[in-house]
């Protein structure tokens, strides 16, 4: 018989003691930190506070406790109580100009040979196809690679985040004139796939009709399946894995000889990286699925995916189905029913759990767990009798969405913290202000309110990001772009 173990919290000093005298389960350090921050960030005496802002002409970019300014060339740390400057780089000509970007952060289960392949590294894509990978702390340059003199590289995105990401050309498309001089335009894009820690190549793949057929409009890599839209609305998943083994003609490494560049040195001016991927048959399809913007989400336990079925009458409908069979699942089909400008939202959450978030301009719905709503004011009458008499009857009805009207507008997760973070604008005359309720993950609660200081325009682009004990707002204004953190402190009495 199992004895009884009595489930008892602990506090933070405890916490704090036992951790100093090295008692502890292994693996249990970070997340008995994060329950003491949690602890501190809800407790009354503690608030936001609005501690800095910058403005830029540019672009701003946040990721893992960095703001980038001027495409990447200037870094700021938020760890600080407020935000410090890192580095700025020399200031570069329109060719060397930073296109995109990645942030890498440093192993902790291999050892590598290089101790610079440990750091913590920002990779950059350059406009004249070089990708650099730079210090994250100092911008040193610590590797260099020059990719190709034959293709335009524009985008870097992660194929599996901190493993494995590819680097996009730019889309070759028909004009008027090859047209009208009848030259077939085979080539679609180019992908050049590399593993990190340490940079290396896997190969450089061809995107072409002859073998993934006409009308393809994008590319993806997202874990290891190769996803290609279409303008017919249909979608198409292959196995990367697969064509890597079957279609390799040779296999490179950065900085030796490849006979495919005549025995000249991989990653070099001038002939960068040859396409070592070359597609001769037709790969089998996983998966295929026609639906509505060519968006489909595949995630949940077991496999399911999520799309909006192509048809007009399912507009703002989304089916959720099983990977296996296509089954459609219990309470497989979510509509949120709303009138608003911006359309709503659905995604699988982001803490694995299985669970969906469909987020519209008053509802949020973590489907099968909980929901929350806004608080709305009654609808104006849709009927009005004028001062002789006259009855005036509107053709409109308010939108959702409305700017008199409280409306979410976006949700953020920390994982760390369990917590969701949910921005609501306030619906009231004149200037517009927003806040932020935190909500248990788990059950909903709402946990407590933030207010930002700073207005609130819906009219243009917002960006909001939940750290710890920082939340970074990112929004446009006009042709500006502002950055504003606000950092965890005491309340002051």
């Amino acid at each position: 018989m199992a004895l009884y173990r009595r489930k008892s919290s602990v506090n933070a000093a405890e916490l704090l003691s036992r951790r100093s005298r090295g008692i502890r389960d292994a693996g249990t350090l970070l997340r008995h930190g994060m329950s003491i921050l949690r602890g501190v960030l809800l407790q009354e005496n503690r608030s936001f506070t609005k501690v800095w802002s910058k403005t830029s002409k540019s672009t701003i970019m946040y990721e893992n406790g960095k703001i980038y300014f001027e495409n990447y060339q200037s870094c700021y740390s938020c760890v600080h109580a407020e935000p410090q400057s890192l580095y700025k780089l020399p200031k570069r000509s329109k060719q060397e100009k930073i296109e995109d970007a990645l942030l890498c952060l440093s192993p902790l289960d291999k050892t590598l040979s290089s101790p610079s392949d440990h750091k913590t590294s920002l990779l950059a894509l350059t406009a004249n196809n070089w990708l650099y990978r730079l210090s994250a702390d100092t911008g040193k340059v610590l590797q260099k690679v020059y990719l190709s003199a034959s293709y335009r590289f524009r985008y870097l995105a992660w194929d599996v985040s901190q493993e494995t990401f590819y680097v996009k050309s730019v889309q070759n498309r028909e004009t008027p004139l090859t047209r009208q001089a009848g030259i077939a335009q085979n080539t679609v894009m180019h992908l050049a796939i590399f593993h990190v820690f340490p940079l290396q190549i896997v190969g450089i793949l061809e995107i072409s009709k002859k073998v993934f057929g006409n009308g393809v409009t994008d590319v993806v890599l997202s874990q290891g399946v190769l996803a290609v839209s279409y303008s017919n609305k249909s979608v198409k998943l292959y196995s990367l894995e697969h064509i890597v083994q079957r279609y390799m003609t040779e296999k490179l490494t950065l900085g030796e000889q490849s006979s495919l560049l005549g025995g000249r040195t991989v990653g070099d001016v001038p002939f960068g990286i040859p396409a070592n991927i070359q597609i001769t048959g037709f790969p089998a399809v996983l998966f295929e699925l026609s639906c509505s913007n060519n968006g489909v989400q595949i995630g949940g336990y077991p496999w399911h995916y999520i799309y909006t079925p192509p048809h007009r009458n399912h507009k703002g409908t989304h089916h959720i189905c099983s990977l296996k069979d296509s089954a459609l699942a219990i309470d497989g089909i979510q509509n949120m029913d709303c009138c608003s400008l911006e359309s709503e939202g659905i995604f699988f959450h982001p803490d694995d759990s299985g669970r969906i978030i469909h987020v519209g301009p008053t509802t949020i719905k973590v489907v099968e767990d909980f929901s929350m709503s806004t608080q709305q004011n009654n609808p104006p009458s849709q009927v009005t009798v004028t001062s002789s008499g006259r009855t005036v009857k509107r053709i409109f009805h308010q939108l959702d969405d409305d700017p008199c009207r409280e409306t979410f507008r976006m949700v953020e997760f920390e994982d760390e913290l369990d917590l969701l973070a949910v921005v609501i604008t306030n619906g009231e005359e004149g200037e517009g202000k927003a806040h932020i309720r935190l909500r248990d993950n788990q059950s909903g609660k709402l946990e407590r309110t933030i207010e930002l200081v700073e207005p609130w325009d819906e009219t243009y682009r917002h960006e909001l990001f939940f750290d710890k004990d920082t939340i970074v707002h990112i929004e446009q204004k006009k042709t500006n772009f502002c950055c504003h953190v606000y950092k965890l402190k005491p309340t002051r009495k």
